[in-house]
């Protein structure tokens, strides 16, 4: 198996001293580089450990050899397209994130920003996370089966004010949901 904390830990921003300080229990830069290059054994609990400390599922810091991994082989900068001196893993935004389970928004009619054929890819939260949400666009469940769509923009106690995305509709409250999904990821075919 191959591990892939040195690109997780790349694509997160984080250095390896702020890794290792982020274990529980802390441990080393050296300890973490180790482990990131294979001159050290990586265990299942460095695994959990590790996986932790990057905030991401432990069985997203391995792959198989034969899989074939998409990979970051430029960048764009003022100059233009520059390659990188070595590619890397490019590692799904979806894989960056451990905690709740995706949705996906499929937009048929275009609305504000959104077109048709887009997909949202949305996290499920819980309703008390509402309150680091405000400005965001997030999707909450309804009575009858129904979904309410828009820009958070306002928490009061259990209930939620959403803005719809086109233009000159009004604000919808819900009252008590029972989650609420925040947009993550857009995806559009070019």
């Amino acid at each position: 198996m191959i591990n892939r904390i040195r690109d997780i830990r790349k694509s997160k921003g984080m250095t390896l001293a702020k890794v290792a300080a982020a274990c529980n229990p802390p441990t080393t830069a050296q300890t973490i580089g180790r482990l990131e290059t294979g001159m050290r054994n990586l265990s299942l609990d460095w695994m959990n450990r590790i996986g932790a400390a990057l905030g991401v599922d432990p069985e997203a810091l391995v792959k198989a050899d034969k899989t074939a991994q998409p990979q970051v082989i430029a960048r764009l900068t003022t100059a233009g397209a520059e390659s990188l001196a070595t590619p890397r893993d490019a590692i799904l935004p979806t894989e960056l994130v451990d905690s709740g389970a995706l949705l996906c928004l499929e937009i048929e009619a275009g609305q504000g920003e959104y077109r048709p054929g887009d997909q949202l890819w949305m996290r499920q939260l819980s309703p008390e996370d509402a309150g680091q949400l405000v400005n965001r666009d997030v999707l909450a469940p309804r009575s009858g089966g129904r979904f309410a769509f828009g820009r958070l923009i306002d928490r009061q106690g259990s209930l939620i004010g959403l803005l719809p995305p086109g233009i000159g509709q009004r604000q919808i409250v819900i009252d008590s949901p029972a989650w609420i999904a925040v947009a993550e990821m857009l995806v559009r075919k070019l």
